[in-house]
């Protein structure tokens, strides 16, 4: 079903009163329950109306809201590093603290290790010998890391650009698309967002409460309907009315992982009769708070989908944004945007040059 901006209201009301006329008992402690998984989203979502349709008077420039997002990582992981430096030699003590100081800010095992050993070779070679000029060789190596690979979002070279999210429950998806949607609408772009996540009421309702804020058409079908339906039912209509951005939000139940490559499958697949270069990025959300995890996440979804980006979330609220270097270099996947504060324009194209700098520059005093 297609809602276009000028039936809003009308929509509104149609929508409480069959909500009121379907809800079983069944569907309403389903609801309940996808509630408490979208607690730490809804905080996110109750300032946006404002913050959409008027920019904050204070703009911080761009560096400033990568530096204010990424402090407690900063906090974490570079002022845990310069504990280390010193003018002591490299030996096997420093090079074991070293070790577990890394695996502390969530760079993983196989980035670690990576680094570890460009330390040792260089040690052997006699290229770095103090503590120092270790930490400093660190620095170097996850800068490089960072810099590898296009980091922008891919355009179609004609007609609709499709995006397809997924990721699990929770991790901020749902809000991404939104404000993607409210970003590319400001840009003089015609946006279209199709609720993909059919199984989940409340994940429809929260689509189309963005497309509300961000000023978008949506198509959103009734819960449970078939997804792929909505898919192709969006990418006709992309077409059909010249719009040039399509975002499709998915489900994310990775505890039935056959059922949802079958679907993802699927949709990839009647997206393409409509639009065959489509989609042009499937992009996976993660939240920087589960750490690890979320290495663990970006592992299956590859198994599901052909990954091509990442947008990671919430980087404002946790010291574990070193997962993001541990994902860049074990799966060599670019980040597409990450997410430092719930105002609007906090989700921030990300840039390897400002990641790094926010990580690693010298506060006065320092």
């Amino acid at each position: 079903m297609f809602f276009s901006k000028k039936n809003r209201d009308e929509r509104k009301r149609l929508k409480e009163e069959k909500r009121e006329a379907v809800l079983t008992e069944k569907e309403l402690s389903k609801q309940i329950s996808e509630a408490e998984q979208e607690a730490q989203t809804q905080v996110q979502e109750t300032v946006l109306t404002k913050e959409i349709k008027a920019p904050q008077e204070e703009k911080t420039s761009f560096f400033g809201k990568f530096k204010r997002g990424l402090s407690k990582t900063k906090q974490m992981f570079t002022g845990s590093l310069d504990q280390l430096a010193g003018e002591d030699p490299i030996d096997d003590d420093f090079i074991e603290d070293l070790e577990e100081r890394l695996l502390g800010a969530d760079l993983g095992f196989p980035t670690t290790e990576k680094i570890i050993n460009i330390i040792e070779e260089k040690h052997r070679k006699k290229d770095i010998q103090s503590q120092t000029e270790a930490i400093e060789t660190v620095k170097k190596v996850i800068s490089e890391i960072l810099d590898q690979g296009d980091h922008t979002l891919p355009l179609a070279e004609s007609g609709p650009t499709v995006y397809l999210f997924v990721g699990v429950n929770g991790v901020g998806k749902t809000t991404s698309i939104g404000k993607l949607a409210a970003k590319f609408n400001q840009e003089g772009k015609k946006v279209l967002v199709a609720a993909g996540d059919t199984f989940r009421a409340a994940a429809i309702e929260q689509l189309k409460e963005w497309a509300i804020r961000a000023d978008v058409d949506i198509i959103a079908n009734a819960s449970n309907s078939d997804p792929a339906a909505t898919m192709y039912e969006a990418a006709e209509m992309a077409v059909a009315g010249n719009y040039d951005i399509l975002l499709c939000d998915t489900a994310g139940r990775l505890q039935t992982k056959k059922n949802l490559m079958d679907e993802l499958d699927k949709m990839q697949r009647v997206i393409k009769k409509v639009i065959p270069d489509a989609p042009h990025a499937s992009i996976l959300t993660l939240d920087a708070n589960t750490g690890q995890n979320a290495i663990i996440q970006t592992k299956e979804f590859s198994k599901l989908i052909g990954l091509d980006g990442l947008i990671v979330t919430k980087l404002d609220g946790t010291a574990k944004g070193g997962v993001i270097i541990g994902i860049v270099n074990e799966f060599e996947i670019p980040v597409y945007y990450i997410g430092v504060g719930e105002a609007i324009d906090d989700l921030q194209p990300f840039s390897p040059r400002l990641f790094a700098d926010s990580l690693f520059e010298k506060e006065k005093g320092e």
